[in-house]
């Protein structure tokens, strides 16, 4: 009677397989599969006599714990004479008498994650199943077939394969390229992403559901996205605004993922501390990247947290122009980040799909969870802020108005209303360069048009007609207007300056101003120098005026939370008709140093009154006090396996001493692990060189990421790419 063949062995060719599914980089020693591609293997019998006439092969393939058919984590497929490519199949490619080649087709709409495969040999009657072995399914960008398909190969180089990157911090005036290594390809973070997806509530509630569903990039971004920060489960960021770091590390002093995800996995998936928004959205991109999701960091300047979805953000000042604690709790970020994901977007009208933000900081919940998005993009510029997910909240982050008002004990007057203030930047790396990509058009139309207005007022609608339905319907809403009209909110005319906004925020007044306040800095403002600025005053009235001035600095978190006063003036002037003056002042470092965040932001503000018409003018300025490079410099041509020395200079800027000096080295490719360097104590404006070695493990572009810190400050950073030769 014949007999079933045993398998003796199954050559996974990891080499072919990989490189031609893009993930090489991963692994030569596992197989590392994209969903809607071919692949090959051979199987290899312990006796001769296979005959594809009689022997008949099919093929198993299961994920997740339990699985079963109906929730598709289990997939049986017979050998045909051609391949599926819209569903799992297989193919006989080749055979012999001893082994047989076999190509499988993975569903371009297959789960990801972890599989085992296993044969059912079978000849006559008999039949005997063998477990061949395991293997990662992925997204694939470059199946058409697949949700995250993305058409162009220097992008798909950049948001897949690309692990280096910037995030981008400071000002719109004043950008700040910080160095991120997302290390997507680094040995251990495809399974710690993997087991980032099995630690969700939703998996932990209904396994069986969760599992069913991650062949869907809309559902795999809402879990990572709440995954990333900690506050409903054991996510991998706790975030902490609080300046208070010392059970934890300084978000401020992060140079990329790779240890975030290794610290949370080693610690039984408890969350790191300590994060913030650019640490959450860079995370968070590495491990889309590393599933197959097409993703990037994005940054927006001057952006909106508007918590009562009112679409407008209040600001608060006294009479001296000092920023005052929130009395709502709307705020405007300097800058916040958040990631955007490549998807087309089926539970969308056609239009929609394409980058869609995802912003892991948790700000507000969304359906009770702390994540938000993914939100269409397109939707965004639409004003179709009614498509899921959270487009009200993300429509506000880029265009929401700002009010500011001035408080006069219990008494408070709107000041100006500034619809171009909010949103005026929004940047992302360039794909093939070191370089930025301004995308603010892809999220509204340009400022001071008539249809950025339009979307505004569209946007503007459909909330309240939401908020409407949910008070009919017996529902809560928080949303306030502060005694705000239509005409307010959007005002017909356009601004003098056409779309061009002024940094120093010459905001629209709600009367016609005969007052004019401008900030000018003297010099480039330097961490441990004086800021030297200039205060241009107008009187623009056909009659004499004297104005009482007064002047305010504040440092600023990037959140747009108040920090401490350190400075203010006050004084008078006289301006005759039609006349400027220039009032010039300078704030010592001894002034402001010791009250500095991470980001050395500082606010500084002037009120201008008019003591006979009581007209009142408040002009404001942000600035980031500029830090010194680190200086990189690789001592010959780096080399695969071969020791390779780099030289770091980093110098004091301020004139005293610095103590507990630290350098965190890390960069994929050139080292396995992060390293640190306890440099000690630095005198006063010292220059320091040190010299160290590597041994670069993988070729090609690949990037240095240094951090200094110190007891004075945090952030000092650099950053070298170079070309690693095989």
């Amino acid at each position: 009677m014949a007999q079933v063949l045993d398998v003796a062995y199954t050559d996974f060719q990891y080499q072919k397989n990989n490189t031609l599914h893009h993930t090489i980089e991963f692994s030569d020693r596992r197989l590392i599969l994209r969903r809607g591609q071919p692949f090959s293997l051979v199987l290899h019998f312990k006796t001769k006599g296979f005959d594809e006439g009689k022997d008949k092969i099919l093929c198993i393939a299961e994920t997740g714990p339990w699985p079963d058919q109906p929730s598709g984590t289990k997939v049986i497929f017979p050998i045909t004479k051609a391949l599926n490519r819209r569903a799992w199949s297989a193919a006989l490619e080749s055979s012999g008498s001893e082994s047989a080649v076999i190509v499988i087709m993975p569903s371009p709409n297959a789960i990801i994650g972890q599989y085992t495969l296993k044969v059912q040999l079978s000849k006559g009657s008999k039949a005997a199943v063998y477990q061949l072995g395991t293997f990662v399914l992925l997204f694939n960008p470059w199946c058409a077939d697949d949700d995250v398909f993305l058409e162009n190969e220097p992008k798909r180089q950049e948001y897949i394969i690309n692990d280096y990157g910037f995030v981008y911090q400071g000002n719109h005036k004043w950008i700040s390229s910080c160095p991120w290594n997302f290390g997507q390809f680094e040995e251990d973070i495809l399974d710690i992403s993997l087991k980032l997806l099995d630690k969700n509530l939703n998996y932990l509630k209904d396994a069986f559901k969760d599992l069913s569903c991650r062949n869907n990039a809309v559902y795999i971004s809402r879990v990572v996205c709440a995954m990333i920060n900690s506050n409903d489960d054991n996510g991998v960021l706790q975030g902490n605004w609080s300046e208070d770091y010392e059970n934890g590390t300084n978000p401020s002093s992060w140079n990329g993922s790779i240890a975030i995800l290794r610290q949370w996995y080693k610690a039984d998936c408890h969350p790191v501390k300590y994060g913030q928004c650019w640490v959450f959205a860079a995370v968070m991109c590495t491990v889309m990247r590393c599933l197959g999701i097409p993703s990037r960091v994005v940054t927006n300047f001057n952006s909106a947290h508007d918590t009562n979805s009112n679409l407008v953000i209040d600001e608060y000042y006294d009479s001296s122009g000092k920023k005052l604690p929130r009395e709502s709790h709307d705020s405007i970020w300097n800058f916040h980040v958040w990631c955007e994901c490549w998807m087309s977007r089926r539970d969308l009208p056609p239009g929609y799909g394409g980058w869609q933000v995802l912003d892991p900081t948790p700000q507000e919940t969304s359906d009770g969870i702390y994540c938000c998005g993914p939100t269409s993009v397109k939707a965004i510029r639409e004003g179709e802020i009614h498509l899921n997910y959270d487009s009200p909240f993300v429509f506000s982050m880029v265009n929401a108005d700002c009010v500011s008002w001035t408080l006069y004990g219990t008494k408070k007057e709107k000041h100006f209303c500034d619809p171009h203030l909010v949103g005026n930047h929004i940047i992302t790396k360039c794909a093939g360069a070191d370089e930025r990509e301004d995308i603010t058009d892809s999220y509204k139309y340009d400022e001071g048009t008539i249809e950025e207005r339009k979307m505004y007022l569209k946007a503007m609608k459909r909330l309240q007609k939401t908020n409407t339905m949910m008070l009919s319907n017996g529902g809560e809403h928080h949303s306030h207007t502060n005694g705000f009209t239509v005409n307010d909110v959007f005002p017909e005319q356009e601004s003098q300056n056409g779309s061009i906004h002024e940094y120093e925020h010459l905001n629209r007044p709600l009367q016609d101003a005969k007052l004019i306040l401008r900030f000018k800095l003297v010099e480039s403002p330097q961490l441990g120098q004086a800021i030297k600025l200039a205060l241009l005053a107008g009187n623009l009235r056909s009659v004499a005026k004297t104005l009482k001035l007064c002047f305010s600095a504040q440092a600023i978190k990037h959140t747009g939370k108040p920090g401490h006063q350190f400075w203010k003036e006050s004084m008078y002037i006289e301006l005759e008709p039609s006349e400027e003056k220039w009032i010039f002042l300078q704030i010592a470092y001894s002034q402001y140093g010791k009250y500095l965040d991470d980001n050395n932001l500082v606010r500084l503000t002037a009120v201008g009154e008019q003591n006979v018409t009581w007209e009142k003018v408040l002009v404001k300025k942000d600035i980031t006090l500029a830090v010194p490079q680190i200086t990189i410099n690789f001592l010959g041509s780096p080399v695969v396996n071969k020791p390779c020395k780099v030289r770091l200079m980093f110098s004091n800027p301020l004139n005293e001493d610095i103590k507990d000096c630290l350098l965190v080295i890390e960069g994929s490719g050139l080292m396995k692990t992060q390293l640190k360097l306890l440099v000690g104590t630095m005198k006063k404006n010292e220059t320091s060189i040190v010299e160290l070695e590597l041994f670069p493990c993988k070729p090609g572009l690949k990037q240095l990421q240094v951090n200094f810190s110190s007891n004075k400050f945090q952030v000092l950073k650099g950053y070298k790419t170079v070309i690693v030769n095989s």
